[in-house]
């Protein structure tokens, strides 16, 4: 089988096809053959870095991805009848993981990471879904606000901050979402259901205290902001952070880091997001769909910045 791996860490060119044996499914596992699969941050971080050096002593070849959609082609042994050859499935997985990245032509994965695929998208759409809304439902969850206390979000206008909103809208909580001049930006953090939009950049914090004199209740930094968003938040608030966290923490405030790779085992959560992006309330946006080979261009693409939505590879062609 064909995957999009690399065998050094560094730039977008070390991205390349790489042929591997063709894996099989053991006790609990599944494999899926991969229609598409979804471009995030993080797959930059895997390349760039090994994630700061922690995949360094992995073996070769790394291949980055999460978030994978296709088809079950392969089940192993002891895996309950929830799943069946065949059927259209999302699937998350990890880098660092035994079975590796989602980058792959056949993936190898827990039978706990498989739900099956929302019957209204398509595979790249589908492709989208399960890692940012996953870190945005364990964001939310560790928050733990009440219904009507009031919620930032950085990165608004992007797929994790997009997700953010749509599941804050559905647990009652007022949005502020920040937002770039543009219009097209506005009325896409709008649509998603942002109460309040905001300007981001200089004086953002300042901006947010101004409707909210006291600081919010929380704020979800999707865009890597850090210190610079604390002024914002209110005596006691909490700040949920993608990234690992190691500034002071003044004024009573709790900081959440999200650690997705704790959860992609939890079928129960996985299957509730997928049902909300059945029912609508969750809206997965494409950016563009291109072929698995140029995935050394998507990820150029998306560490240029201003990608609204995903990209994603498509592995029907390899």
């Amino acid at each position: 089988m064909k995957v999009v791996g690399l065998t050094k860490f560094g730039g977008p060119e070390v991205l390349e096809i790489i042929d591997l044996p063709e894996p099989h499914p053991g006790p609990g596992e599944v494999r899926v053959r991969v229609h598409a699969a979804a471009v995030n941050p993080s797959d930059i971080a895997v390349r760039a870095s090994g994630y700061g050096g922690r995949m360094s002593a992995l073996p070769l070849p790394h291949i980055p991805g999460w978030d994978a959609a296709g088809v079950i082609d392969a089940i192993g042994p002891g895996v309950d009848k929830r799943l069946a050859v065949g059927e259209r499935v999302l699937a998350i997985t990890n880098a660092m993981s035994a079975h590796k990245g989602a980058y792959q032509q056949l993936l190898i994965v827990p039978a706990a990471s498989v739900v099956r695929a929302p019957r209204n998208l398509d595979f790249p759409a589908a492709s989208t879904l399960l890692m940012n809304a996953l870190t945005a439902r364990l964001g939310l969850d560790g928050m733990a606000l009440p219904r009507g206390r009031t919620l930032a979000v950085s990165g608004s206008a992007g797929a994790l901050g997009g997700y953010v909103i749509q599941l804050a809208k559905a647990d009652g909580l007022r949005v502020i979402a920040d937002v770039s001049d543009t219009p097209t930006d506005r009325e896409l953090v709008k649509r998603l259901g942002a109460d309040q939009l905001v300007t981001r950049g200089a004086g953002f914090t300042d901006r947010v205290r101004a409707l909210v004199p006291n600081g919010v209740d929380g704020f979800f930094d999707t865009a890597l902001l850090n210190g610079a968003a604390v002024p914002a938040i209110a005596d006691g608030g909490v700040l949920v952070t993608v990234r690992a966290w190691n500034e002071p923490v003044e004024r009573g405030l709790r900081v959440f880091p999200v650690l997705v790779a704790t959860a992609i085992t939890d079928t129960a959560k996985l299957e509730r997001l997928r049902d909300l992006a059945e029912a609508g309330v969750l809206t997965p946006r494409v950016a563009k769909v291109m072929p698995a080979s140029q995935a050394a261009e998507a990820h150029r693409m998306l560490e240029k910045g201003g990608v609204r939505g995903r990209l994603v590879l498509d592995f029907t062609a390899l």
